[in-house]
Formats: C-alpha cells, structure tokens, sequence
C-alpha cells in the first residue's frame, strides 16, 4: 500500500471543515501543509493560525512541510501542533544535521526535501540519520504545475542510496502527481504520494486516494 498525503494547498479555504472531514473519513494516512514565506519560494501560503486549527480537527498525520528560510526557528511549535513529519529543504538548512537532530529531539520524524536541481548525492552524509526524503517534481511555490520527468530518474538514484546506506528513510514526492504519474513514481519505488489538485478537484476525492493508496 502506498501512503498518500492529500496536499491541503488544493482545498477550499472557505470551507477547509469540510475538506478536512472528507480527508479524515478517507483512507489517506497523512496530511500534507505547504508552508510559504515569500523568500524561500515566490509564494505565501499560510502559518500557524491555520495549521492550529487544521491540526484541532484532523484525525491522520501531519506532513508539516516548511519552503521558508530558517526552519530551525519553528521545531517547537510545530511540535507542539502534533506534527508527525517535520520536512524542510536541504537548501534552506546551513547546519541541517543539528536541524534534523533537533526535530528528532522535539519528538517528530525528520523529513529533507530536495529541490529539482539538487541532487540526491548532497543526502550522502545523512541519509542514514533521517526519516524521509521529499523530492520535489516541481519547482517549488505554486501547485498545478507540470510534472518534471527526470523525477523517476532520480527516484531510482535516491532508492540506491537508501539500500546502500542501509537507511530506513522512507521516499516522498509533490509536485504534478495525478493518474498518469503516479504508477510510475510507485513502480519506481515511491512509498509516499503527496497529491493537491489531482484529489482536491476531483469528482470523488475519497475514490481517488483509495486508487492512488492501492497503486
């Protein structure tokens, strides 16, 4: 079974109750939160006003993910939220072995997200000391955007490293994640799927985690 974690980027703000009720009788084991700050990527998204009170309602996991510069700022009060996963980007930590050690040391699972253009080889050195990698399969900033081929690719090279470093790190890809990709990040070993548009626009967003969960 593959974990799919819903990207609440793509919800309805005027009606996030009722968003987040679809996402807690799904079968959706995590929620995704993009949070923006305008300097790290050209976009804001929202704080801790509406992660609160996301966080208030929600029944599954959080995948707090942070595109802002000094994340580090933020461990004990996304801690405090419950967060599962706290992810930030490789770009934006200088010192990100202290910073994984200080989410890990706040209770939570540490997650490094890795741009397009940055390769998995920079994860070398601590691959073994993190929970999770997210690729980027966009440019990070905006949902809706065009799935970058390479990701499969690169998604091989991450899985090597995991197996060679003997890491438990699990893979975790946004970004253009829809029918016609998401088999193919699965087969390419994808454990998670973080999915905005595809779900939140759909039809029947319920039927369509459970066919991305069974993938």
């Amino acid at each position: 079974m593959t974990i799919v974690s819903p990207s609440l980027l793509a919800a309805d703000f005027l009606h996030l109750d009722r968003d987040i009720e679809m996402i807690n009788e799904s079968e959706a084991e995590w929620l995704h939160l993009d949070v923006m700050d305008g300097v790290f990527v050209p976009n804001i998204s929202f704080g801790f006003p509406v992660l609160e009170a996301v966080a208030s309602k929600c029944t599954k996991a959080l995948d707090v993910h942070y595109m802002i510069v000094h994340p580090e700022q933020y461990i004990k009060q996304t801690a405090k939220l419950g967060a599962m996963m706290m992810n930030v980007h490789y770009e934006a930590c200088t010192h990100l072995h202290r910073t994984v050690q200080e989410i890990h040391n706040a209770g939570m699972k540490a997650g490094v997200t890795l741009n397009p253009a940055t390769p998995v080889s920079v994860l070398e050195d601590i691959i073994g000391d993190i929970d999770m990698v997210l690729l980027m399969s966009v440019n990070p900033g905006f949902g809706g955007q065009k799935f970058i081929e390479n990701t499969i690719a690169k998604v091989k090279r991450l899985k090597r490293l995991i197996e060679e470093s003997g890491s438990k790190a699990l893979i975790e890809v946004d970004g253009g994640v829809q029918a016609e990709t998401a088999p193919r990040l699965v087969e390419a070993g994808v454990d998670v799927l973080v999915s905005g548009s595809y779900v939140f626009k759909a039809e029947n967003p319920k039927e369509t985690i459970r066919g991305l969960r069974n993938l």
